[in-house]
């Protein structure tokens, strides 16, 4: 399980250096309405300061339902501070890191073999009706 966090890890700082990762629960949700088919990955993350923020959880529903109906392999997080690090540019941190997406590059012609292993965790997970699978993505 550590290596797929590791996966996850490597995938979203790739997809940050190519400019493929968008942060925040509105911007993804613009993404997915304008340019649906560019989403490739969904991230979703909490942790126990927002467990119970009812808005935020409909955001949630609401995304897992468009990564389902879509074909988007997705995944939670259960350390929202972890990833905002991971995530976070040079200016400052992002302070919304709920919900990230990595977008498939402009010409379809780069592939991330991290990703790919998140994809087929993903594919492994829904056989085994785990529709949102929890990752832990390692500290170092």
């Amino acid at each position: 399980m550590e290596a797929i966090g590791k996966s996850l890890k490597e995938a979203l700082k790739s997809a940050q250096c190519e400019d493929r990762l968008t942060v925040g629960v509105y911007e993804s949700a613009k993404i997915m309405n304008d340019d649906p088919d560019s989403v490739s990955f969904c991230v979703l993350a909490t942790d126990e300061e927002w467990e119970c923020d009812i808005a935020l959880q409909i955001h949630f529903t609401l995304i897992q339902s468009y990564c389902f109906d879509n074909d988007i392999s997705i995944v939670r997080v259960n350390d929202m501070q972890l990833l905002a690090e991971i995530v976070g540019d040079k200016a400052g941190q992002h302070e919304d890191a709920h919900c990230c997406l990595i977008t498939n590059s402009a010409d379809g012609s780069w592939e991330d073999p991290a990703l790919e292993k998140l994809h087929l965790f993903c594919e492994e997970s829904r056989g085994l009706n785990d529709w949102v699978p929890e990752i832990t993505i390692p500290k170092r």
